[in-house]
């Protein structure tokens, strides 16, 4: 059976170095076998991808995009936490924020680009409960923001910073 890094790069995608905080918070925080993980935006090797408002500047389909590079960054925390993402046993709950002009109601679609990415690198156990809301902006102008909370199987570390 192949790893959730393995099945990342069958994909086409690689998780990246976990991205360091642009305010003051930790990524991360574990509290018994769940990791609270910090809003993460769509950071790619340090640079921002997505930036602007899914319905002016951005597509629907930019957004899903951004959701997803959203969701591997949290996957990036949440192995910098455990040491091996082989240790998640299941996605609890994804909140997303799509940065989207008044009118934009497909936030669900947007996020789904979290939530398939995170079936598909963890099968059932990657089926959570979620939030999508549209927000009148986004720290950086980011086009979307991910959060999640993971059940892990490890209780080693309370915190990430």
């Amino acid at each position: 059976m192949a790893s959730v890094e393995e099945k990342l790069k069958e994909l086409g995608l690689e998780l990246s170095e976990a991205p360091k905080p642009v305010a003051a918070y930790i990524p991360a925080k574990q509290v018994g076998e769940l990791v609270f993980i910090s809003g993460q935006l769509p950071f790619r090797n340090g640079q921002l991808m997505y930036v602007g408002k899914v319905g002016a500047e951005r597509t629907q389909q930019e957004g899903f995009q951004a959701a997803e590079l959203c969701a591997i960054n949290a996957l990036a925390i949440a192995k910098s936490v455990a040491g091996s993402l082989e240790k998640v046993r299941e996605i609890v709950q994804v909140r997303g924020f799509v940065n989207c002009t008044p009118d934009f109601t497909h936030q669900p679609e947007v996020i789904n680009g979290a939530s398939e990415l995170l079936v598909k690198l963890f099968g059932d156990s990657g089926r959570h409960a979620r939030a999508a809301v549209g927000a009148s902006s986004l720290p950086r102008n980011a086009t979307v923001e991910v959060e999640m909370i993971v059940r892990m199987t490890s209780k080693e570390i309370g915190h990430v910073g």
